[in-house]
């Protein structure tokens, strides 16, 4: 037997002929490498089935997000299915997951596993007196995504401080990804898992942010998926937040074309009036 380090969420560990510690994710039976990030798909497999059986208590904000956890159908590498189904309603997912489609009748087609490319992580830290060192607060976290997930720098394409919001921007299209590379939707999940303090590394212990030997406390995090083909809901399953946003954005194109209209009428008048002062005064010399 050995211990799964990367992942707390399997059963019959055991050391294979490498040296190397493989284990079966619990609710799938899928065998994982222990040396790396287990698949998001598996993992959330394995804690809809450590929900189910009482093992663990259920986290306070399990119901947050109305998708969120669900039981989801893996592929034998640990990728998404493309189409996940909950009894009679389907839907289609990206590569993190997520839904990305309405929800439909079993009839749905979900042609292709889309990839998500680029995942931006959005962190909020509690009030402080003094803004923290952007620099610093860099080098923690791209040391922090490079050591603790494994995942290669070029991956991280930026991160952000404006007070007080952290900006972590994670981007690996389909071309760029190497094999056994780990894939930026694990790595944010893990992330998220850390950050509230529900880690699935073995040892239990979450992400502990601290900068220039400071700790901050993080008081929200919220994580956005682009993918590489864009989502297909209907504007009915918009909420009404997003529409009004829709709305106000297409009202300030159309405020901004009509104020680019009057300007450009009242330059014309403008240079219509002064062409006839000159003629005038060209007029008057002449006499």
């Amino acid at each position: 037997a050995c211990v799964c380090e990367k992942n707390k969420r399997v059963t019959n560990c055991r050391t294979d002929s490498s040296g190397q510690c493989r284990c079966e994710a619990i609710g799938s039976g899928v065998t994982v490498d222990c040396s790396t990030l287990t698949s998001k798909c598996l993992l959330m497999k394995a804690e809809v089935m450590g929900s189910k059986s009482g093992r663990r208590e259920k986290p306070k904000d399990a119901f947050e997000d109305t998708d969120g956890l669900y039981d989801p159908e893996c592929e034998n590498s640990g990728a998404f299915k493309a189409k996940q189904c909950n009894g009679t309603t389907c839907w289609c997912v990206n590569t993190a997951g997520v839904r990305r489609t309405d929800k439909h009748d079993t009839d749905l087609k979900c042609n292709e596993l889309v990839r998500t490319m680029w995942i931006i992580i959005e962190m909020k830290h509690a009030e402080r007196n003094a803004p923290l060192n952007a620099e610093s607060l860099k080098k923690f976290f791209t040391d922090t995504i490079t050591r603790r997930y494994q995942l290669d720098g070029r991956y991280i394409s930026s991160v952000l401080y404006e007070n007080p919001y952290i900006t972590i921007d994670l981007k690996q299209n389909s071309s760029a990804k190497s094999t056994g590379d780990v894939d930026i939707a694990d790595v944010a999940y893990y992330f998220e898992k850390d950050v509230k303090g529900q880690s699935i590394f073995h040892n239990n212990a979450g992400l502990n942010v601290s900068i220039d030997n400071e700790p901050v406390k993080l008081e929200k995090t919220v994580v956005y998926y682009v993918d590489e083909i864009a989502p297909e809901f209907s504007m009915k399953s918009l909420t009404p937040g997003l529409i009004a946003v829709i709305v106000v954005v297409v009202i300030a194109i159309v405020a901004a074309i009509v104020v680019l209209v009057l300007t450009r009428r009242r330059k014309g008048k403008y240079v219509k009036a002064e062409v006839k002062e000159m003629n005038e005064m060209h007029r008057g010399l002449n006499a």
